[in-house]
């Protein structure tokens, strides 16, 4: 089974290295426990470095011939495949498998995906699992952002209120590299250990990436104070009102074809949903029946209407009392 971060802090300390590492999720995150575990090898003695990178037209017989090289200077080697998009294909999985099946004494290989979900898992990941170590890293889900962000805090010598925690986390809105960036720059700037809110205020720039994909996650999800955050955010960013009620509409017609069936779950196979958008759609049909869904897509032809000046009314309002009521169905008394 993959480990997960405090497992993997753990391996990472260990006096020597297993076979073979699978590193996958999230960049970030993947790039620096690739980068740490490489920290760990030089410690080791593993003083030369074979960087394979995976491409459309890559030869996996190299995999094989940097296993079986040998080296007249190091004793020690790491072999760092960079498998991007964490698929390596029929030919790739038999090449890897041939590596766990027999790994080279004094050789480790690292292979680093910056790809991953249950989608991705194979056998020729599982053989890797029960042979080396897999770490999946995924980002922080919502209700994490707050711990997270105090970790990355305490591992920069620093530390913050939960006010100051929370102004942080609504300025980065879930984007990783942009919190993992301010939190170095606190360290930089700061010259104290604690931060309070006010402080973090005047140190942290908005670091805020709004994209319509967060707007209707978190719609979906229930979190209505966050989506209109996040609506405000792309209002502000200069985003058309018309593109963005593109991607809403065609989430609504899937909330409605998911409320229509008479199988959900063959439905949501059939729709080829993540597991975790899957989960967020069980929740808002949960929490709404099949006509609030109705009521919804008509507003939304109503604002369509609205951007092209075929009918008189505030967009951006109605966009507003929209999201509102797809967040909480209560509030869909707004669209009457």
């Amino acid at each position: 089974m993959p480990l997960g971060s405090s497992q993997w802090q753990k391996a990472l300390a260990a006096d020597r290295l297993a076979p073979v590492y699978l590193l996958a999720g999230e960049e970030l995150l993947v790039l620096e426990a690739a980068d740490a575990l490489r920290a760990q090898a030089k410690k080791l003695g593993y003083s030369e470095r074979d960087v394979l990178d995976v491409g459309q037209h890559f030869d996996w017989d190299e995999l094989a011939r940097s296993a079986a090289g040998m080296s007249l200077f190091a004793t020690r080697r790491l072999i760092d495949l960079r498998l991007p998009t964490g698929r390596p294909g029929i030919e790739g999985a038999k090449a890897i498998n041939a590596f766990c099946a027999d790994p080279p004494p004094d050789v480790t290989l690292l292979i680093t995906a910056m790809e991953w979900s249950s989608k991705h898992d194979g056998a020729w990941s599982k053989k890797l699992d029960a042979s080396g170590t897999m770490v999946v890293f995924n980002a922080p889900r919502p209700n994490e952002w707050s711990a997270w962000i105090g970790a990355r805090l305490a591992s920069r010598g620093l530390s913050a209120t939960p006010d100051a925690i929370a102004l942080l986390a609504e300025r980065v809105e879930g984007n990783l590299l942009a919190a993992a960036q301010e939190i170095d720059k606190l360290a930089v700037l700061h010259d104290e250990s604690r931060i309070d809110a006010a402080e973090m205020e005047n140190l942290v720039a908005d670091s805020a990436r709004y994209d319509v994909f967060k707007l209707t996650d978190a719609a979906f999800v229930g979190d209505g104070a966050r989506a209109l955050r996040v609506l405000a955010g792309l209002r502000s960013e200069g985003d058309e009102l018309l593109a963005l009620m593109g991607w809403l509409v065609n989430q609504l017609q899937l909330a409605l074809r998911l409320a229509n069936a008479h199988d959900l779950a063959a439905q949501f196979r059939a729709e080829h949903l993540w597991q975790a958008r899957e989960t967020l759609f069980r929740q808002a049909l949960r929490r709404a029946p099949r006509e609030h869904w109705l009521q919804c897509l008509a507003r939304a032809s109503r604002i369509d209407r609205m951007v092209k000046g075929r009918e008189a009314g505030n967009p951006w309002q109605e966009a507003e009392r929209l999201i509102a009521a797809i967040a909480e169905p209560r509030a869909a008394r707004v669209l009457v």
